[in-house]
């Protein structure tokens, strides 16, 4: 009984610590293409890391689209890499969460699937993977965590300069709108660029299908999208978020959210994110 109890006791401290080292990180950060694979979000897999972040609390994203504020403390977040040891038979995945130092802070255990299609059994072996967040309790608690880690590098038209020279060179670039940044911030090494997303990027296509008017599915578990014909354009189903859908257009996945007051679908063609604007009546 007492072995029992102390186990009980070891295991809590243990969570507990977990929970209090990432509560020390304000953002994680899910790199559209990981190391493991050619293209990027192959086989989705980044827009469902970022997804599941999401859904245990924590702000996820996008490598190329940092804040301000992350971009002048690198030390905020914690940078996402999936490592693929899958076999013959066995698709495995693991998630390992590094600081600004690529010191590891959080690793997953090992997630694992059987399934034969590649697209469905990465999906499994992550979520598998994403039970190690079950008992985490995550609440940032807004700590500044530069002082906890060594500096990083920033290699700047092949000059490599120190954490401190950074924030001059990233405000100075900014404020010229300067192109490209060569940061390695992870084992990635990404390529990220200090271009911030414009209205052009969204292609207006309700001209095209005309307003299209949702109706609930029989599942009660989303919509789907006709046009005046009657015909289905499109199912989307409802996530914890509001506003904020998984959809299926014309055999492309993606999501289906709300922006400034306008019905956005993006997903990824050809290895580019693209994004349509549709009018939908709900």
């Amino acid at each position: 009984m007492k072995k029992m109890f102390f186990a009980i006791l070891l295991i809590g401290g243990f969570v507990g610590t977990v929970s209090a080292q990432l509560n020390n990180y304000k953002y994680i950060i899910v790199p559209k293409k990981f190391n493991e694979f050619k293209k990027e979000n192959q086989y989705q897999t980044s827009t469902l890391v970022k997804y599941l972040f999401e859904q245990k609390g924590f702000n996820a994203l996008y490598g190329d689209e940092l804040p301000d504020e992350l971009n002048s403390n690198r030390c905020l977040g914690l940078w996402v890499d999936l490592i693929d040891g899958s076999s013959m038979f066995t698709t495995k995945t693991k998630l390992v969460l590094k600081d600004c130092a690529e010191k590891e802070v959080f690793a997953t255990k090992d997630g694992k699937s059987k399934n034969k299609e590649f697209k469905a059994a990465y999906s499994d072996a992550i979520r598998d993977a994403f039970d190690s967040f079950n008992t985490v309790n995550y609440v940032y608690d807004g700590k500044d965590n530069s002082q906890k880690s060594a500096p990083i590098t920033v290699n700047f038209k092949n000059d490599v300069k120190k954490l401190e020279e950074k924030k001059e060179v990233v405000a100075q670039k900014n404020n010229e709108n300067a192109a490209v940044i060569k940061q390695e911030a992870s084992t990635a090494r990404q390529t990220y660029k200090s271009v911030k997303p414009v209205q052009s990027d969204i292609k207006k296509v309700a001209a095209a299908t005309g307003t299209l008017y949702a109706q609930k599915l029989p599942e009660g578990n989303g919509y789907q999208l006709v046009d005046s014909t009657p015909k289905i354009l499109m199912k989307v189903y409802k996530t914890s978020m509001p506003d904020y859908y998984l959809g299926k257009k014309d055999g492309t996945d993606g999501v289906l959210l709300k922006k400034d007051g306008k019905w956005i679908f993006e997903y990824y063609e050809d290895g580019v994110l693209k994004a349509d604007e549709l009018d939908i009546k709900f």
